[in-house]
């Protein structure tokens, strides 16, 4: 009952949050959880609507296939426009009831078969296409985040660096720097700013990719970091998702053998089909009594039913349709072996770069440590000095500029930092996402 209550609650803020955001631009961006915005991007998703629709119609097909074995009843009537003079041939009918249906046929067994596998390659093309919303929402959320917070480390290195530059602008004033030293100083200020728009643009540019996978404003969302939960740990020695099954196109090409065994068997194998008819006739408008023995008039019930067998002899464009389905089928195969060895082959790579980028951010990880413990050395000897006496020999006393110097690479090394992490948990997703556990990630979004 509480988790009910709890789902309903997370379901009225994310109403609340969608509704705010919906009034427009005009209003302020607003803290959205990543939760929501995966949610709003499968709904929002055209990819998945297609995939939507392209199940309803492969449901369709196979109750098509399906339908040729119950039997179809249709009615149709109609009077002649002028009298009939003569016996013209048609039986004279006011209305009549056809009721037809097929009752055994191997080939049709095959298609019915290749329409469920069909049905089955929809529904999992559909999963993929949310499991890939799942990812992008998700790698756009969680990248600008990170480019968030790089974008303030990069503007407090721009205040260092602005006042590194003053520093030295004094310093040469005073002639302790040479002029090389400011422009030293200008230079890396330049790069910094530089950096910063960059980081500006690319937040730009994922806050625009974020509003159309949503449906949202642009600018509207603004990340909460802590709605991210921690990326599971994952490998490429992790075993696939059991309910992952056969892929798209794997199902897609045996519905298509299928279909090609069906056509090709319809060439030779007899089918059986049911059929009655009821004809209501008449003598209104028509002289057809004339024609018949006065004590055995022309009757007006009539009723006719029987099981027809179907020997196929000799047909030429059920031939021409079998090659054409096996060429079909052969492509689907070929189609879907192909795949298989690319997704094989994106693990392989994806597992490789996972290695690489954990060590990478192990290692930007250490330095932006290092970084900070040298931001603390020097805070303590700009105050107390380096303890190493002014005698021959003895290291020179920092510089002002070395503090802000210090300050401006802790900054650096921290957004090295972040970008190596953000890469790390890029590389992680995609792989869950190629061995099938997209879902595990979303147990981790709606448990957060």
């Amino acid at each position: 009952m509480e988790n009910a209550q709890s789902g309903g609650a997370k379901a009225m803020r994310r109403t609340a949050v969608v509704a705010a955001l919906a009034l427009g631009p005009a209003l302020a961006g607003a803290q959205v959880s990543l939760v929501t915005v995966v949610e709003m991007a499968q709904r929002n998703s055209s990819a998945v609507k297609l995939a939507e629709a392209d199940v309803r119609k492969a449901q369709a097909g196979l109750s098509e296939s399906k339908d040729v074995l119950i039997p179809s009843v249709d009615v149709s009537t109609g009077l002649p426009i002028f009298p009939e003079v003569g016996f013209t041939g048609t039986p004279p009918s006011i209305w009549t009831a056809n009721v037809q249906a097929l009752i055994f046929g191997v080939p049709q067994e095959r298609y019915i078969h290749a329409a469920r596998l069909g049905v089955e390659a929809a529904v999992t093309n559909l999963r993929d296409a949310d499991q890939q919303v799942t990812l992008d929402a998700s790698t756009a959320y969680i990248e600008l985040d990170a480019v968030n917070q790089e974008l303030a480390a990069a503007r407090q290195q721009q205040d260092d660096a602005g006042k590194l530059v003053q520093i030295e602008e004094q310093r040469v004033e005073a002639g302790v720097e040479p002029l090389s030293a400011l422009l030293q100083a200008k230079l890396k200020a330049a790069q910094i700013k530089l950096n910063e728009l960059h980081l500006e643009s690319r937040a730009s540019s994922l806050s625009k990719q974020l509003a159309s996978l949503t449906g949202l404003p642009d600018g509207s969302i603004i990340p909460d970091h802590s709605s991210i939960p921690e990326i599971p740990q994952i490998s490429g020695d992790t075993p696939a998702d059991d309910a992952m099954g056969e892929s798209s196109a794997e199902l897609e090409a045996r519905s298509k053998q299928q279909v090609a065994k069906g056509d090709e068997e319809i060439s030779y194998l007899p089918q059986l089909a049911f059929g009655a008819q009821y004809l209501r006739y008449t003598t209104l408008l028509n002289n057809v009594n004339e024609y018949f023995n006065p004590n055995h008039p022309f009757p007006a019930n009539n009723f006719s039913s029987g099981i027809s067998i179907q020997v196929p002899i000799f047909n030429m464009f059920n031939r021409a349709k079998a090659k054409a389905s096996a060429a079909d089928a052969l492509r689907a195969t070929v189609e879907a072996e192909e795949a298989a060895h690319q997704h094989q082959a994106q693990i392989a790579t994806l597992s490789s770069s996972l290695r690489e980028l954990a060590t990478e951010a192990e290692i930007a990880s250490l330095k932006e440590q290092i970084a900070e413990q040298n931001v603390k050395t020097v805070a303590v000897e700009m105050e107390s000095g380096n303890g190493a006496g002014t005698g021959p020999g003895a290291p020179p006393q920092l510089s002002p500029e070395a503090e802000e110097l210090a300050h401006i690479d802790e900054r650096q090394k921290y957004e090295d930092a972040l970008e190596a992490g953000l890469q790390l948990s890029e590389t992680r997703l995609r792989l869950m996402r190629a061995l099938g556990h997209m879902q595990d990630w979303l147990n981790e979004l709606h448990g957060k």
